[in-house]
């Protein structure tokens, strides 16, 4: 199957074709309008050396002893016949039609010709045909001393008419004279307008050349001020995601050392526990405690890769899942339930005391592997940091609780521990930071992905004593999250 692929379009060529389309297009439009121009110009001086042989000849009719008489004088004649490119036809007519002089063969004047008392004296001009020739006829009616006829005074008609040829050598002598430049000035318009845009898309090849100078770690922004207006808004989406992908490197670097920093302990750890096991003469109370240090070793070293792994999601915004309404009591029931077991071998009270799953409220919009990667965290937290025995069991409660007016819910997690002192609550929240003198197994992780996930879901985690004013005040941390309506809830999973 022959697979079709789009052709990269240029801008330089698809600008130029959006400016020379309509002038191209143009062109034609204006040599038709030229040419009806020089038609109407190449008439204006004929017609008027028309209406003046009319109006000679309509002074040569008179009326003597009650007829009509015409006298053509000879220079006169020789004027009309001295036209080399143009035939002159004259038609001289009495009041009753008869023919006094001239061509009897010439059309005669309309109907609109002969009404109106503007018709007497004025000459009127119109185009004809005469033995299959175009012509251009000047008409006069002249009025005579003699008795009117019917109600209408006596009028004699005079035409003059000549064919069109010199009108039609001076157009196109007009048209050549304003097409013939334009011939040229097109050709350099097009040339004009390719200079023009080429040095306006200048600016475009410098800064690819600026960036293509640039180092592959120089991840700086680019200048926006020596760009063009119109490119300014690109520029500064480049910038945009050049600091964003500066942002990405520096996380991925902390992270790479991060991890190599986390990890060096538990795998020197496994190396001289396997060492002290291969050596001679190890008694077997010592090999099994060396295999008891390797089996908690390797653990320590799997919950690390499992927070740096659960970190690194929850830091990939790229590929960030997809949120759906999630039932928060449901999940958060869901997931101290699996955390009971280690509950318990620490001898710790663990138990859910919040709104059911059915009350309205508890509902929020987010993503539920990455939720109950949140409430596992929490819970891990305050399990390894609650101190605890069979004679004095410590407490750990999670909650669910839901605002009356509907527009937040809150999930807390407290303990009984020792607390976090104020100065430190923030860098608590740094990835690896341990509090000095507590010996509690952990990464120092489980928070960090904590804030991280609650930032991807437009919550807030906040910090504070579960207990002010006792000894110890324990931990509380609370997430605040958009609270949506109340949905319909689903069987046995808990999270649409």
């Amino acid at each position: 199957m022959k697979i079709f692929q789009r052709t990269q379009r240029s801008l330089f060529g698809e600008i130029l074709d959006w400016m020379l389309t309509p002038l191209l297009l143009l062109w034609p439009l204006s040599l038709a309008l030229t040419w009806l121009v020089a038609q109407t110009l190449a008439n204006k001086p004929f017609d008027r050396a028309l209406e003046h042989h009319a109006q000679t000849l309509a002074q040569l009719v008179s009326v003597a002893q009650g007829k009509v008489q015409f006298s053509l004088p000879q220079p006169a004649y020789e004027m009309l016949r001295a036209d080399a490119a143009d035939t002159v036809y004259y038609q001289v007519l009495a009041p009753s039609g008869a023919l006094l002089a001239g061509d009897a063969s010439l059309p005669q004047p309309g109907v609109d010709e002969r009404t109106g008392a503007d018709a007497v004296d004025a000459v009127w001009l119109r185009d004809d045909e005469l033995r299959g020739v175009d012509i251009r006829v000047a008409a006069v009616w002249v009025p005579l001393a003699l008795p009117a006829t019917q109600g209408s005074p006596a009028l004699a008609l005079v035409q003059v008419a000549e064919t069109r040829e010199k009108r039609s050598m001076l157009a196109t002598e007009i048209v050549k004279g304003v097409m013939l430049p334009q011939f040229v000035i097109l050709p350099l318009a097009v040339l004009l307008v390719w200079l023009a845009l080429a040095r306006g898309i200048q600016p475009l090849s410098q800064i690819e050349q600026r960036i293509r100078a640039r180092r592959p770690d120089d991840l700086s922004p680019l200048d926006e001020r020596t760009v063009p207006l119109e490119v300014a808004p690109l520029v500064a989406s480049v910038n945009d995601l050049l600091m964003r992908l500066d942002d990405s490197i520096a996380t991925q670097k902390r992270f790479l050392a991060d991890a190599a920093h986390q990890l060096k302990t538990p795998l020197a750890g496994l190396r001289m526990q396997a060492d002290l096991a291969q050596r001679e003469g190890t008694s077997t109370e010592d090999l099994k405690r060396s295999l008891q240090q390797i089996g908690r070793a390797s653990m320590r070293a799997t919950h690390t890769v499992n927070q740096l792994l659960a970190l690194a999601r929850a830091e990939a915004s790229g590929t960030r899942l997809a949120h759906q309404p999630c039932n928060l009591a449901r999940l958060t029931m869901e997931v101290v339930r699996d955390s009971v077991p280690r509950a318990l071998e620490r001898h710790l009270d663990l138990g859910y005391d919040g709104a059911p799953p059915t009350a309205p409220g508890v509902w929020a919009q987010g993503n539920p592997t990455l939720l109950k990667e949140l409430v596992r965290n929490l819970l891990d937290n305050a399990i390894n940091y609650t101190p605890s025995n069979a004679a004095q069991p410590g407490v750990v409660t999670a909650r669910v609780l839901a605002d009356p007016l509907g527009e937040v819910v809150l999930l807390q997690v407290e303990d009984s521990g020792p607390g976090v002192p104020e100065a430190e609550r923030e860098l608590v929240f740094q990835p690896f930071y341990r509090a000095l003198g507590n010996e509690a197994d952990g990464s120092g992780l489980g928070l960090p992905i904590v804030s991280e996930i609650a930032r991807q879901h437009g919550a807030q985690v906040l910090l504070e004593d579960a207990h002010p004013g006792r000894r110890p005040p324990g931990a509380r941390f609370s997430v605040r999250f958009a609270a949506l309506p109340m949905q319909q809830d689903t069987p046995a999973g808990g999270v649409l």
